[in-house]
């Protein structure tokens, strides 16, 4: 496959490994990293809401886990998408521009903790080195879309969405493995 051809492995399915690669690193870092840094940004930063101060103190491995899986799914949808259509598909290029959003919010992020947050490695080393190349190859040949700050807006909206999805879904399979008895009646 030339450069300038369809890109239809590395740009579309590398989406899936890059992401993988990334979440990685959050699942491995996310639960010791609430229980040691969270209760000096909640006393750096007061004016917050406790909700927010909780739900990071409360991270459970096993739920960040399952929900790292579902948005799994998500990721692997979209870059099949991608593949499927050779890098056209409007859900692969917006979860594309989320993905690379994703990892400058966690550079900010750190920079507003003033240190180390799940994710903050991989996202200048892959994450957003990944998404300029992918949209290089895509524009070379050809199939990127324009992109409008409205499309910018969108798939970051889509990355964020995903993510409040997946912790959903994984507090509800937690609590329906937890408590059997909790699982809806057929």
């Amino acid at each position: 496959m030339s450069e300038t051809s369809v890109p239809a492995g590395a740009a579309t399915l590398g989406l899936l490994a890059a992401w993988t690669v990334h979440d990685l690193e959050e699942a491995a870092t996310m639960a010791r990293w609430s229980r040691t840094r969270v209760p000096a940004l909640r006393a750096r930063h007061p004016y917050l809401p406790d909700r927010i101060w909780r739900r990071l103190e409360d991270v459970d491995g096993r739920e960040f886990a399952t929900a790292v899986g579902v948005m799994g799914l998500v990721v692997a949808a979209a870059a099949a998408d991608g593949y499927r259509t050779g890098g056209r598909s409007a859900f692969y290029q917006d979860s594309l521009n989320g993905f690379g959003l994703h990892g400058l919010v966690h550079l900010a992020q750190a920079a507003a903790t003033r240190g180390y947050t799940p994710g903050v490695v991989t996202s200048p080393l892959l994450v957003v080195p990944f998404t300029l190349w992918a949209r290089g190859r895509l524009r070379r040949a050809g199939v990127l879309r324009p992109t409008r700050p409205r499309d910018l807006a969108r798939g970051l909206a889509l990355a964020g969405a995903a993510v409040v999805a997946s912790h959903a879904a994984a507090r509800r399979i937690r609590s329906i493995r937890s408590h059997p008895s909790a699982a809806p009646a057929r």
